[in-house]
């Protein structure tokens, strides 16, 4: 009887502790993401550029049937082998590298800028259908892009958080059709030495939630990934334009993988780092001791977070390289 009794404590106990931390989770579940005060200088910038230019969207149709948008920049004067795909960074859209895209079609390079799904005109704002979407959807990108320009070597551009979606993507089985990657002051993970404290201001995540849903994931459960889980500092009445917060699994998507040097092993093609001097989100001078050797660091003088893909003098740099002309100087 007592044995019978002790096993009926240990199991009270057992439930209990399941019990409290269910609690715990349901109340780091449910606690409601914070909206960060819109930065100005990140405003400004997306604001600073011409668009009267920028042409309309297009889309293809991804693998689960959902239409992607994008925009098709033509080459200019005399047209280069190379084509590109440029990534925005997060809460953007197309729109946000309209400048960047403008300028490589204007030395013959013809470039794709796609709205990444959960952003734009591309599915449902701020979240994704399941973990590994953009990846597949990237795949289908390239395929359409390979299909449009056969033969012709591929450059990936990802700038910010699409910086480090176009590193997880150079190292990922599609890396393969990329001839070359530059990544604009990329967005390496939040325990990386080359972000600021907080982003500069400009993320506000829940980290109660995301700890809780990673938990939830390890086991195998999903049920809440569609929950927001980080917020961002755009101005009031932009939600037209912009994606104004993440849910979990948009967050974990749209980026590097949990450790971006599994990505940049993997990666095949040369990679080149370029980063505003006055980046105020990033730490421009961490990138070189951050990813080593294997990576070519560039730093521009008096260029901002944004101005790295507005700026007409950095422009000219990152076009450079990525026609090969700057990619080893």
């Amino acid at each position: 009887m007592k044995v019978v009794l002790a096993g009926l404590r240990v199991g009270g106990y057992l439930l209990g502790g399941v019990g409290l931390v269910a609690l715990a989770f349901a109340a780091a579940i449910a606690v409601p993401v914070t909206k960060p005060a819109p930065l100005a200088s990140i405003d400004k910038g997306a604001r600073a550029v011409d668009r009267s230019a920028m042409p309309a969207l297009s889309r293809f149709q991804a693998r689960d049937g959902t239409e992607v948008a994008y925009r098709r920049y033509q080459p200019q004067q005399d047209g280069r082998r190379e084509v590109a795909i440029v990534v925005h960074g997060s809460a953007g859209s197309s729109i946000a590298v309209h400048a960047l895209a403008q300028a490589l079609a204007a030395r013959g390079v013809e470039t794709f800028a796609p709205d990444i799904r959960g952003h734009g005109g591309s599915g449902t704002r701020g979240d994704i259908g399941y973990r590994g979407q953009l990846g597949d959807d990237f795949a289908d990108l390239v395929a359409m892009v390979q299909a449009a320009r056969p033969g012709a070597p591929l450059v990936l551009v990802g700038h910010s958080s699409g910086g480090g979606f176009a590193l997880r993507m150079a190292g990922s089985p599609v890396g393969g059709a990329i001839a070359r990657t530059v990544l604009l002051a990329p967005y390496l993970g939040y325990r990386e030495p080359t972000n600021r404290p907080g982003s500069g201001g400009w993320a506000s995540p829940d980290l109660p939630r995301i700890i809780a849903l990673d938990v939830l994931r390890g086991f195998g459960v999903a049920c809440c990934d569609q929950l927001p889980v980080v917020a961002f500092a755009v101005p009031p009445g932009s939600e037209k334009y912009v994606t104004t917060a993440y849910s979990f699994r948009l967050l974990t998507g749209f980026g590097p993988s949990r450790d971006f040097r599994s990505d940049l092993a993997g990666a095949t093609s040369p990679i080149t780092v370029m980063v505003g001097a006055a980046d105020e989100l990033m730490r421009p001078e961490n990138y070189q001791s951050t990813m080593g050797d294997r990576v070519s660091v560039k730093l521009l003088p008096g260029v901002d977070h944004m101005g790295i893909v507005a700026d007409p003098s950095a422009l000219s740099r990152i076009a450079d390289v990525v026609v090969g002309a700057g990619a080893g100087s």
